[in-house]
């Protein structure tokens, strides 16, 4: 099954709305305002559920001597970690502070140099990405794979893709648009938004049927 699109899902709202469909978001001052009520209703489910979809997993090599600028690629800042494993060494990492590696490093004339075992993130690249530093200060090369939640950048070109299911973002949508406007002689605009946090709901509930494990850990 193809994923959903960016203008498919505009042209689902607008139908629902008992507007004319386009052939582009950007094509009238509707269709606009409906991108950005899809763009906001996908943050939102997106923020609702850890989806199995946005699973994905960075190794990052260290460079012996070297305990910070290390950059999370294509990660951003709004993930979640999984878990973070040194998978040259076979053993999993301790989440740290950067007060706590800095007291580390600079707080002794010779501090710990051996395979780390703790990371701290500290700070955002000029690419928007997480920096992440590591110790002890590292003696070679140890691939440090985070296995995190990365979830989709908002939607911006008319063929842009989502992973996330595609009713709840429509419905939400919809009711999004229905209080911008008022209601549409149909349903309410809370009526409506009961309706899309229920196919959310639904939508949750089959991905937990497949992945219970996920409820140990989601945050609530």
């Amino acid at each position: 099954m193809a994923l959903p699109s960016y203008l498919t899902l505009v042209n689902d709202v607008l139908a629902r709305l008992r507007e004319p469909t386009v052939t582009s978001v950007n094509q009238n001052t509707m269709s606009l305002l409906v991108g950005k009520f899809v763009n906001d209703a996908k943050r939102e489910i997106a923020d609702s559920y850890d989806w199995d979809a946005f699973n994905t997993s960075i190794t990052v090599p260290t460079v012996a001597s070297q305990y910070t600028g290390y950059s999370l690629t294509g990660a951003g800042t709004k993930f979640k970690v999984i878990n973070v494993l040194d998978i040259t060494d076979y053993g999993p990492m301790t989440p740290s502070t950067v007060d706590a590696i800095e007291r580390h490093v600079f707080s002794t004339a010779n501090p710990q140099n051996a395979d780390p075992s703790e990371y701290a993130f500290s700070g955002v690249n000029s690419n928007g990405d997480a920096q992440v530093m590591f110790y002890p200060i590292p003696v070679g090369v140890n691939n440090i794979r985070f296995s995190l939640i990365v979830p989709e950048e908002d939607f911006v070109n008319d063929g842009d893709t989502t992973k996330l299911p595609k009713d709840p973002i429509v419905l939400i949508a919809k009711a999004l648009a229905l209080v911008e406007r008022g209601e549409d002689g149909g349903l309410s605009s809370s009526e409506a938004y009961a309706v899309g946090k229920k196919s959310l709901a639904d939508a949750i509930a089959i991905e937990l049927a497949r992945s219970p494990e996920n409820e140990m850990w989601r945050p609530v």
